[in-house]
């Protein structure tokens, strides 16, 4: 229990660490040196120095908004087998709660945005509520594909120990498709390039961004760091599907684990430097490759693994 308390604390703590490498990888596909890799850090301090400005128009749910966004993020940080280990909470279906619980971190943004009677924010939350909806469909059929190969809905059934490593020896090829569709999940649920630009200041054009404008202070610091934890959290998965394997020595499995972070960090860069944003009416089609890539490892799981 104690190794899963540090475990989550280092997660919550390496976040922004990790989110500061899409920045360095952008960095250097324009050629610039971009900023350190504690930015992050020192964006977080910055903003929890500050105070915190409210329009007349808002309401409690505006104060709210930032403070669920935040809890649920390191929530859900509490069920996940980080590096292999078992997590701090665990029980029968906790996969089903953890989506949950993601799920109700993203109505209390979009409550915070339509709280604020903006019809910028209006319009960010909108877009938020109708792409996670499709990543909802392919993240249910990525459970169903785990379900299939293990009888378990619980997230140490897939990512604990050996038995990632045990789900690509049952799988093999289907599993590729599964790690390409959460991946686009990933760069989904996080408003990452293609789907959203979060460098881009023209509200048309904007997910997430324009839905935290009239965030400021402390609030924002909230916000931001409930970013960081979820994009980890997808980044953590998509780790132990990279290298599932448990060498017995906590050191190595850890530096795999940080190692598979890395690589997952830097393809989030790559993808934002070499593709440029899609067309809002184009989203919906790729984040249903999602969809598709899923369902097609999980037909052939249904048939062909016995």
């Amino acid at each position: 229990m104690i190794e899963s308390i540090i475990l989550w604390l280092l997660a919550i703590l390496l976040a922004p660490f990790f989110s500061a490498v899409i920045l360095k990888v952008k960095a250097f596909f324009g050629g610039k040196k971009g900023p350190p890799l504690l930015i992050n850090y020192y964006t977080l301090i910055k903003l929890l120095k500050k105070g915190s400005v409210y329009s007349k128009s808002t309401t409690a749910v505006f104060k709210l908004g930032p403070i669920v966004s935040m809890c649920t993020a390191i929530t859900v940080l509490m069920f996940l087998p980080i590096a292999g280990h078992e997590p701090i909470f665990s029980f029968n279906g906790d996969v089903i709660f953890v989506l949950y619980i993601m799920g109700l971190g993203r109505f209390f943004v979009i409550a915070a945005a339509m709280d604020t009677a903006s019809p910028f924010e209006g319009m960010g939350a909108a877009r938020e509520a109708y792409f996670p909806i499709i990543c909802e469909a392919a993240t249910f059929m990525i459970l169903i594909f785990f379900y299939r190969l293990t009888g378990e809905l619980q997230l140490t059934a897939y990512f604990a120990g050996g038995k990632t490593a045990a789900l690509w020896s049952m799988a093999g090829a289907p599993l590729l498709f599964v790690v390409i569709a959460f991946f686009i999940i990933l760069l989904t649920e996080n408003a990452r390039v293609p789907v959203d630009d979060p460098a881009t200041h023209l509200e048309l054009t904007m997910i997430h961004e324009v839905m935290v404008l009239d965030h400021s202070g402390p609030d924002f610091a909230l916000i931001e760091l409930g970013s960081f934890c979820k994009l980890f959290f997808y980044s953590a998965i998509l780790s132990r599907l990279i290298f599932p394997f448990d060498m017995g020595i906590s050191a190595i499995t850890f530096g795999l684990f940080i190692l598979g972070l890395a690589i997952v960090y830097i393809a989030v860069g790559v993808t934002e430097s070499v593709i440029a944003r899609y067309r809002m009416d184009k989203v919906p089609q790729f984040v249903l490759t999602s969809f598709a890539l899923a369902f097609f490892a999980t037909i052939i799981t249904l048939e062909f693994i016995k």
